[in-house]
């Protein structure tokens, strides 16, 4: 399995705007953002997408929702931001290293895209 950009970024191979980092997961700016903040939250770990994971990634999987919680208690923007995490291709999935995004910063609009 060939390294994904996001590794590349975990392993400092390639810049990135590093805004939270913990010995699980990494969190930092979109180079494609869709709103005035827009961030992802990656695991450390490789998991493909969301459907990949396993019963032993249940801790790993919370653990990723408190740290989006964290980060966005650190930028002030705890009582408005949405979470999209995309599921394959068909999902518009483009990165196959499951993340989260994190977007705030402008009315967000239901149902999306």
């Amino acid at each position: 399995m060939t390294d994904t950009i996001f590794q590349k970024i975990i392993d400092r191979e390639i810049p990135a705007d590093i805004i939270y980092e913990d010995e699980l997961s990494l969190v930092f700016k979109d180079i494609n953002p869709v709103a005035p903040t827009h961030l992802l939250i990656i695991p450390k770990k490789k998991i493909e997408k969301a459907s990949d994971a396993r019963e032993e990634d249940q801790e790993l999987l919370g653990h990723l929702l408190l740290v989006a919680g964290k980060v966005a208690r650190q930028l002030n923007i705890e009582d408005a931001f949405r979470l999209v995490i995309n599921n394959g291709a068909d999902a518009q999935q483009t990165v196959f290293h499951l993340h989260i995004h994190l977007i705030s910063g402008r009315q967000l609009t239901w149902p999306p895209g």
